[in-house]
């Protein structure tokens, strides 16, 4: 569907006008209780937070957000969901989305700009708002910043346990996510195509302009195949299933027994107290040695979805060193979250403070996730052919995927602007 510039501005125009219902509860409430001096002229002071932690996560980010006491009387109230999409898209229906919501793709990110869901940040935010966690996107003929980066992840990683060979590793799949099921996937293929072709041909095609039946694009399908070589049907069937999380991380725990995991940063938490290797995944998967320096990234980032200045005000303050040194604070071993700029306090244990290093300084190139990058329904889409292939890897099954994905490719951009993500800002040196 294509957003003219009238259609945005109508719905940019009756969000603003239109009160968030919590207030008018409020107001309904002072009606009823204004004789007997009840109710103040003030409206309520509390923001929300939308965020995707839960758990142990959710606690220590929520813990951190109490602790924020900027003098002005205003709490902060986080609600955690692992149904993020899905509740931010019915709150926003009902007319009522929260002050500031966390997402980690930036598809979505881009599509809310384009929507009028998102206000601009103020100056002090964007100042830490670099690529590629938070480019400044071109939308209604102005070029604006409209998130922050909460925390971020390395990718581009592999997992073993200490003492295992580095040669003819065994790898581990677990590609079950819920409704998400299937990024595992993306991710191998993203990163065998970042360091076989480059990051100027993976932010091309992360951005639509190269095709995914482009031969480079097709390669790194391929190369996936041959790195896990041959499995068997119950072989398959399991890692269609598994978690990507496993019982208690991969290693070890599926059958046949596997010896290497490729796998984000986060995933360390479930290592927590296990003897295990990290090494770069640049050495696995048959690139070129000018693309070592290359790594893929994500972040979860935090966007203003009300006209409240005080919800700028937050975001300035979440992605500030304070923040970030209470949220350490707080978090369990394995869960330190890793902050973009190398002055930004870091996880304190050995394996994350390593990542840490390569996350703010060591590595050439930082590339956002390219299916975090794409408009939510390629990016969906690039889900599911994963299943299918890792189910099915045959030259005929690839070459009838690679021509569907071209297809949503195709259809996605005809809805590209105005608001796309600019490709000059999906890779960069770490620390802007």
């Amino acid at each position: 569907m294509s957003h003219p510039m009238s259609h945005l501005m109508s719905r940019r125009t009756s969000r603003r006008a239109r009160p968030r219902t919590a207030f008018r509860a409020f107001l309904a409430t002072c009606l009823l209780a204004v004789t007997a001096g009840a109710c103040g002229s003030e409206r309520p002071e509390t923001l929300v937070v939308l965020g995707p932690w839960t758990g142990p996560e959710g606690k220590a980010f929520e813990a951190m957000l109490h602790r924020l006491d900027d003098g002005t009387g205003k709490s902060y109230t986080y609600q955690g969901t692992r149904s993020l999409r899905e509740t931010l898209g019915a709150q926003l229906e009902a007319g009522d989305p929260p002050d500031v919501a966390i997402l980690n793709s930036v598809g979505e990110l881009v599509e809310h700009a384009r929507a009028g869901h998102l206000t601009p940040l103020d100056r002090a935010a964007t100042a830490r708002a670099y690529p590629p966690w938070a480019p400044r996107l071109d939308v209604d003929g102005g070029r604006r910043t409209y998130w922050v980066p909460m925390k971020v992840d390395l990718k581009s990683l592999v997992w073993s346990k200490e003492g295992t060979a580095r040669d003819h590793p065994a790898w581990c799949v677990g590609l079950a996510s819920q409704a998400t099921s299937g990024w595992p996937g993306t991710d191998w293929i993203e990163d065998i195509l970042l360091h076989q072709a480059g990051p100027a041909t993976y932010t091309r095609w992360a951005t639509g302009e190269v095709r995914w039946r482009d031969p480079r694009v097709r390669k790194a399908w391929t190369t996936w195949a041959e790195l896990l070589g041959k499995r068997t049907k119950a072989s398959i069937d399991r890692s269609l299933t598994t978690p990507y999380v496993g019982p208690r991380g991969l290693l070890d725990s599926q059958e046949p027994r596997c010896t290497h995991e490729h796998q984000s940063a986060f995933i360390r938490y479930v290592y927590a107290h296990d003897r295990v290797r990290v090494d770069p995944a640049a050495g696995y998967l048959g690139g070129r040695p000018e693309h070592d320096g290359a790594y893929e990234v994500a972040g979860d980032m935090a966007a203003v979805f009300s006209d409240d200045p005080a919800a700028r005000a937050l975001v300035d303050r979440l992605s500030g060193k304070r923040a970030r040194t209470l949220w350490r604070a707080r978090a369990a071993d394995g869960l330190q979250p890793f902050f973009p700029d190398a002055t930004d306090p870091q996880p304190t244990d050995p394996t994350g403070r390593r990542i840490a290093g390569i996350l703010t300084a060591k590595a050439r190139t930082l590339c956002f996730d390219a299916s975090d990058v794409m408009p939510p329904g390629v990016r969906d889409a690039f889900h599911r052919a994963v299943l299918q292939y890792f189910g099915d890897p045959t030259v005929k099954r690839l070459d009838r995927l690679l021509a569907q994905l071209d297809t949503v490719r195709t259809e996605a951009a005809k809805d590209a602007a105005p608001g796309h993500m600019p490709e000059s800002e999906v890779c960069a040196p770490p620390g802007g």
